[in-house]
């Protein structure tokens, strides 16, 4: 099973789904890990109901933090905002499927990071956003 999930993240770091810019977008923002240069953008519209109508990444960086921004954007469109911001790290760990170690799951998790730190706005944003 484990190598249907790689064959899945190789497919959305080569072809991602969720690629891309919005302008205007609602909200934005971005981050890095410093430990590998992993390196995500976010951009969300949101409709009336605050429910994510749009997602988009864009950045550079492993395998693993491409695909799994990729898998997230996807896994959120349709999501109320009050929905993502309770998301946690083992929705990403579901979404990629596979057991990662420390360092790989940094890269896993800087899209979720990203995505929080956007809906809660940069000033309220920090670790605590895995809680």
């Amino acid at each position: 099973m484990d190598d249907l999930y790689r064959e899945v993240i190789i497919d959305r770091y080569k072809n991602p789904l969720f690629r891309g810019v919005l302008e205007p977008h609602d909200y934005s923002y971005e981050d890095e890990n410093p430990l590998c240069g992993d390196h995500i953008r976010i951009d969300l519209r949101v409709d009336g109901e605050n429910r994510v109508t749009e997602a988009v990444f864009d950045g550079h960086g492993c395998a693993i933090s491409q695909a799994s921004a990729d898998l997230l954007l996807e896994s959120v469109i349709g999501m109320p905002l009050d929905e993502v911001k309770q998301l946690g790290k083992e929705h990403i760990l579901e979404l990629l499927g596979i057991e990662l170690g420390p360092v790989r799951l940094k890269c896993a998790l800087l899209s979720l990071k990203v995505l929080k730190a956007g809906v809660y706005g940069m000033a309220e944003s920090g670790d605590d956003v895995f809680e």
